[in-house]
């Protein structure tokens, strides 16, 4: 899971409004609810503390519209407010485990993580012989990402076999070709742009093949096929939507579990270097500090979660004594939880983070890290 989305939050400082709320659906009374939840929610940060200010801007986003106007799907969001200004307002695909709100010195986003841990953006390419249109399939649904147009002439075969017609098959198939390259290469710009994770080709059979075929080598890992869909108004169908739930499910169950094969690894568990990998709170909080994430591993739950450590306003402010953070210079720091304050710095340097919903599978204390290298201690 990248983190990107958290960006906005990550080195502002706070406390922060954090809610997380139950959006209801097109029922008659769903605006009176939207009301009753805003206005509850407002009061709840009113009692742990929260300014007017931010109390009110809490309470217009629950209540109304998103800031871009339209009308939020139903669901869940994630609410993020500090000094007057809902700073990230965050549509989860499904209710929240849980609806809260939280007046704390740092935004709660752990819960967030936990809620779009298994949303595996997929890039679907509906192709045919003369280019392609792009879709974005995620939990929040199907987002036009563009397209792509090729060649229109020569496009299609005769059946005869004289000469000059043999020539102009050859053209035919030497413009499918050089389509299927231009697909390709915008294919990848919109894959590596719209920040998808896995790919699937719908459409005509030889030409998505021979997309796929040059596509890079990188890509093609993550790049499938479906018989289903295609390019054509009105071609979308119950099978392609059922394979783009498979490759979606399937890419973030193996990219789980190539994390914690890393994990185990460089924790030296069937590995020979035990320098790569970090459990327990001090360590990856010392991990943390010095920018070695580079993938964070949450369990929902786990006991290490909730821990209490000490934080200040940047991102690698983070120590478990409150005497640390004073020695690097924050006189005033604050108490936050373990697993916020590690994805917060995770998130403000590029790392990525993997929700480990089986505690069987999970690091001890349901939090770890594989680390991006060692420290010079660890390998002497």
């Amino acid at each position: 899971m990248h983190l990107s989305l958290l960006q906005p939050i990550i080195d502002r400082p706070g406390p922060w409004a954090s809610v997380y709320a139950e959006v209801p659906h097109s029922t008659e009374d769903a605006a009176k609810q939207r009301e009753l939840s805003a206005d509850a929610a407002a009061r709840q940060l009113a009692e742990q503390g929260a300014d007017r200010a931010t109390c009110d801007a809490v309470r217009e986003a629950l209540a109304g519209l998103r800031a871009d106007g339209e009308a939020t799907p139903p669901g869940g969001r994630a609410v993020f407010a500090t000094d007057g200004e809902v700073v990230l307002d965050a549509p989860l695909a499904g209710r929240p485990a849980r609806s809260f709100s939280t007046w704390s010195p740092l935004p709660r986003i752990t819960p967030w993580a936990e809620a779009t841990a298994d949303d595996a953006g997929c890039l679907v390419v509906y192709v045919d012989r003369e280019g392609a249109d792009f879709a974005l399939h995620s939990d929040q649904g199907a987002l036009d990402a563009g397209t792509v147009e090729g060649l229109d002439w020569p496009i299609h075969r005769t059946a005869t076999a004289d000469w000059s017609e043999r020539h102009f098959q050859t053209a035919v198939e030497n413009t499918w070709e050089q389509n299927a390259g231009d697909i390709a290469e915008a294919a990848q710009r919109v894959f590596e742009s719209c920040g998808a994770k896995v790919m699937l080709l719908a459409g005509d059979p030889r030409e998505r093949r021979s997309v796929h075929d040059k596509l890079p080598e990188k890509l093609r890992t993550v790049a499938y096929e479906t018989d289903h869909g295609g390019r054509a108004r009105g071609s979308e169908s119950a099978g392609l939507d059922r394979d783009i739930a498979h490759v979606r499910a399937a890419y973030e169950r193996d990219h789980v579990a190539d994390v914690l094969d890393r994990f185990r690894a460089g924790a030296g568990v069937g590995g020979t270097d035990p320098a790569y990998a970090a459990t327990g709170v001090p360590a990856l909080v010392e991990a943390a500090r010095e920018h070695r994430i580079d993938t964070l591993i949450i369990t929902p739950g786990g006991a290490d979660a909730g821990r209490e450590i000490w934080v200040g306003p940047g991102a690698d402010q983070l120590a478990v004594r409150n005497s640390e953070l004073q020695y690097l210079g924050e006189t005033n720091p604050s108490a936050a939880r373990a697993d916020d304050a590690l994805l917060r710095s995770a998130a403000a340097n590029g790392a990525e983070a993997v929700v480990v919903r089986d505690p069987v599978e999970a690091p001890a204390g349901g939090l770890g890290a594989v680390l991006r290298w060692s420290t010079p201690t660890q390998h002497e």
